[in-house]
């Protein structure tokens, strides 16, 4: 049992949930285009000049000269086309591709990107992309009022560009297989390469896995079985994960999160808010008849103070439940409960890492 009462470990879960193997991993692609077929909302040349060349270069190599003519077009837009290479993706497949707007169009709505290469980080071109964009906002735009929902600058094609070459890299019969943990731990790494020896001695009477570090674990491939089908076999073992105690607090929208295993010290904690109220009342000071005084406004001022909690509590978190609980017996809001942990860490009684977002 741990610290929280409740069991050690984490809730069981598939090796291939918690693991990636070395190598195996997609790739990022880019590349710059063009959008056309926009009604009125793209971007406008005199503001993004680099719209106007590029249609001007496309133009040309459709066999179209309009270098001395004077263009007023705004059904062009200017685009960054992005998309996930995945692993071992093969000539022809199909990827998602993330069209966004590069120049001040309004909207991409009903637009169509026109053949795009996409580039990877070695300059090769590894996709073409084009086809017709699918827009989840919109932009209505009024006399006096504008109603926009999601972004409409923003879309994607469904499978919108065919994959022309393969990634480098393949699983090869390499004799050693590298996984690395999703989430590094320890204890967390030994379960793994105790639950893949249990598997290696029923199945080959011999131990397969070592734990390098808390981020990965070395497979030993067995002889006469493919790269491919040992992973498919040790992916379906069960592992139970150990999960480090962290607190992770969002102050922006006044998120917690406590994780189970998270314990405080005993200590001495006083919250209390104090409320600052000033009032403003003016009073008009009237002369009496035939004394040749003048009419004034004297101002009166009003301030009082409330300050509201503040008692002396002992807060000692055994577990999570009776952690939880000694906080809301302090009938704090998300904000006090943040700054509390906070000065609880600062004073050395939280037992757990504490990640401010």
């Amino acid at each position: 049992m741990g610290p929280s009462g409740l069991p050690k470990f984490g809730s069981p879960t598939r090796l291939k949930n918690i693991v990636s193997v070395q190598g195996v991993r997609p790739n990022q692609l880019v590349g710059y285009g063009l959008v056309i077929g926009l009604n009125g909302t793209g971007d406008s040349l005199r503001n993004s000049p680099f719209t106007q060349q590029s249609m001007q270069a496309m133009l040309d190599r459709l066999g179209v000269n309009i270098r001395r003519q004077n263009t007023r077009t705004r059904n062009t837009a200017a685009v960054v086309v992005t998309a996930e290479l995945p692993a071992f993706a093969q000539t022809g497949t199909t990827i998602d591709v993330t069209v966004s707007s590069l120049g001040d169009a309004t909207s991409l709505l009903g637009g169509t990107l026109i053949m795009t290469a996409l580039h990877g980080a070695d300059n090769l071109v590894y996709a073409v992309a084009q086809g017709q964009l699918t827009v989840s906002g919109y932009q209505i735009t009024g006399a006096a009022q504008t109603m926009t929902q999601n972004v409409p600058t923003s879309a994607r094609i469904p499978n919108g560009a065919l994959v022309e070459r393969e990634a480098p890299g393949q699983f090869l019969e390499v004799e050693f297989l590298g996984l690395e943990l999703r989430n590094p731990d320890f204890g967390t790494a030994i379960r793994i390469s105790d639950a893949i020896n249990a598997y290696g001695l029923d199945r080959f009477g011999m131990e397969l896995a070592r734990a390098a570090d808390l981020r990965s674990v070395a497979v030993k491939r067995p002889p006469n079985m493919s790269p491919t089908r040992l992973m498919a076999e040790i992916g379906e073992l069960i592992v139970e994960p150990d999960v480090p105690a962290v607190v992770v607090v969002d102050e922006r929208t006044g998120t917690i999160v406590i994780g189970r295993d998270v314990t405080i010290s005993t200590v001495a904690v006083s919250h209390g808010n104090l409320t600052v109220t000033v009032t403003e009342t003016p009073q008009v000071s009237q002369p009496l008849p035939f004394s040749e005084g003048q009419t004034v406004v004297t101002p009166e001022t009003n301030i009082s103070s409330f300050e509201q909690g503040g008692a002396l509590r002992i807060v000692q978190g055994t577990n999570l439940n009776v952690l939880v609980l000694g906080l809301n017996r302090m009938g704090l809001k998300p904000q006090g409960v943040i700054a509390v942990l906070q000065a609880i860490k600062s004073a050395g009684a939280l037992q757990a890492d504490l990640v401010v977002q």
